[in-house]
């Protein structure tokens, strides 16, 4: 309630990408009165042994994460603990520090429940990151699972790409749960190229060769690593994925990013013209986003977990991105607009349908509607 009368509509007056530092600082800063993070924790997180889910020998309280987008700079992962979150992804991170494109580059579409950015990729650079992480403190708090997403730096050469992903990944390596190898993204001239079958089977041998080399002089576990795709993506693109999963050490594929595509918004055409270019996420993706982890999941989904982004904005999409073969699921947007009680949402939702269909935990669910799906379009199963 205070989220949707009074915190939501006055972020909502500021520019979005100010507002995002806004609310973060401050909820940052209120995290560090004695007390306030388990309080925060106890109020906010669904504990149910049904909810837990095991990807890759990783170990998930719950299927909801946060997508890569929003902690670029790994300032504020253990305070997005507290909101119920089995995990966060941080980045895009790339080899080389980059302000990202001109602001302003974050923009809402309220009435369509969806954002359109052109970020660009700004971060910090991977050895900023490294040593950030390396210097904190994790607190009670402290998230359980870190995801690391990495991507190209804009003025590397196509031809220079897996170095610059590597150097990343050796970086980052000591601190991360797993790594998305962001190849998708469409604010980086020529980043969807990296999705073609040939550059594919460069770039993904080259970083689990690399994830091997490192376990090994570290004396630890390899990291899972998995390819974050584009929602606007071919049947032939699809057979490059099956492909790559079937002849790589590919842990894993996270669908989707956001799209290039313009179609079916309710935003008027000249608002949107406006703005400009970028990716929109949100609603406009639910329907799009499922049926491609539905598609993947027929696929590659007895080989590999498949990790559901876009458009899940309430329980409902939750369960439908579930149904179509998500293993675990990601959210941006659906955060922006829902509050931080939105993960609480989601997970009791989980659970009714859990007990609705009498399931016996949420692995169960997985995929049970992919077919569905494919060959009739938008499950309906809830």
């Amino acid at each position: 309630m205070l989220w949707n009368w009074v915190a939501k509509p006055l972020l909502f007056l500021l520019p979005a990408e100010r507002a995002h530092y806004a609310s973060m600082a401050a909820f940052s800063n209120l995290l560090r009165v004695p007390g306030v993070p388990g309080i925060y924790r106890k109020w906010h997180e669904v504990n149910d042994p049904r909810l837990r889910c095991k990807v890759c020998e990783m170990d998930f309280s719950n299927p909801v994460g946060l997508a890569a987008g929003f902690d670029k700079n790994a300032r504020w992962h253990d305070e997005l603990g507290c909101l119920g979150f089995s995990h966060v992804e941080i980045g895009t991170i790339t080899g080389e520090a980059q302000p990202g494109n001109e602001q302003p580059r974050l923009f809402r579409l309220p009435i369509d429940q969806a954002l359109l950015n052109r970020m660009g990729f700004n971060n910090s650079g991977a050895e900023y990151v490294s040593h950030q992480l390396a210097g904190q403190i994790r607190p009670a708090h402290a998230i359980r699972i870190l995801g690391v997403n990495i991507g190209k730096t804009k003025v590397v050469a196509a031809k220079d790409a897996t170095s610059d992903y590597l150097k990343s990944f050796r970086l980052l390596f000591p601190h991360a749960d797993y790594f998305t190898v962001n190849v998708s993204s469409p604010n980086t001239p020529g980043l969807r190229k990296l999705q073609d079958r040939e550059q594919l089977l460069r770039l993904i041998p080259a970083i689990t060769d690399l994830n091997a080399e490192l376990a090994t002089e570290q004396g630890t576990q390899k990291r899972p690593v998995f390819l974050k795709i584009a929602p606007d993506v071919t049947e032939s693109q699809l057979d490059d994925f099956q492909y790559i999963v079937e002849e790589t050490a590919l842990n894993g594929i996270i669908a989707t990013n956001t799209t290039v595509s313009r179609k079916d918004l309710n935003t008027p055409p000249a608002t949107v013209e406006t703005i400009g270019a970028g990716g929109v996420s949100g609603s406009p993706l639910t329907l799009r986003s499922r049926t491609l982890v539905a598609q993947l999941y027929e696929r590659v989904g007895e080989r590999v977990p498949i990790i559901g982004v876009g458009g899940i904005m309430t329980g409902h999409d939750a369960w439908q991105m579930i149904l179509a073969g998500a293993s675990l699921i990601q959210i941006y947007t659906g955060f922006i607009y829902g509050g931080p009680g939105t993960v609480k949402r989601i997970n009791r939702y989980l659970l009714n349908q859990l007990k609705k269909y009498n399931l016996p935990n949420i692995s169960a669910a997985v995929g049970s509607g992919s077919q569905l799906l494919v060959d009739k379009g938008p499950i309906q199963r809830s």
